[in-house]
């Protein structure tokens, strides 16, 4: 929901950066895959209780997202650098409640499941939406133009990284945040399924 405001107020520090970083030789997939490597230490931060650490790492793993498409738009975009993109993306979403099952599972397993149901259903709405989109010729609006059209949600990634910061500040917290969070996930696969019966049909 928030994802095109957030991307139109950092475009232009990222994209400096990206341009900066291009100039080295780095590539956008290597910084896809660095941060897609941030998953691991992750996992084990939060099983371990090491929210600071966890948050750290959240915090390192989201600038990568970001400088991976700006490096790309630096210097060409590539259908491998969309795929590495989503693939790392929920690989790390994935990882968060996997993190705090592991820290406590007879409190936390039950709601991590129901959460990562949920991301598993924004997931093959999300993508179900992109490649039908791609056989019927449908454009992304500018601020959402990427190696696919990311269609908008109750729940983009924006959300989901406020939820995961409010996690990891509050971790008695985390089965209320991921009950809530998994409603609002089942919310935006029934809209983006809305969206596509009528634009589909």
């Amino acid at each position: 929901m928030l994802d095109a405001t957030i991307q139109t107020l950092i475009a232009r520090p990222l994209d400096s950066a990206g341009r900066k970083l291009a100039r080295t030789g780095i590539t956008a997939n290597a910084i896809t895959l660095l941060g897609a490597a941030l998953a691991a230490p992750l996992i084990f931060a939060l099983a371990a209780g090491s929210y600071t650490s966890a948050l750290v790492l959240l915090a390192l793993n989201r600038l990568l997202d970001g400088l991976d498409g700006a490096v790309a738009r630096a210097t060409h975009r590539s259908a491998l650098g969309g795929y590495l993109d989503i693939v790392a993306d929920y690989l790390f979403y994935a990882g968060v409640p996997l993190g705090f099952a592991l820290a406590a599972p007879s409190n936390n397993g039950v709601a991590a499941a129901a959460l990562l149901a949920g991301f598993l259903l924004t997931c093959s709405s999300f993508l179900a939406y992109a490649a039908l989109a791609a056989q019927t010729g449908i454009e992304a609006e500018p601020e959402r133009q990427k190696s696919f059209l990311y269609s908008r949600g109750l729940m983009e990634g924006t959300e989901t990284i406020a939820f995961f910061v409010a996690m990891m500040l509050w971790p008695s917290r985390f089965a209320l945040f991921a009950w809530i969070f998994a409603a609002l996930c089942v919310v935006t696969a029934l809209q983006r399924s809305v969206i596509a019966a009528r634009r589909f049909r």
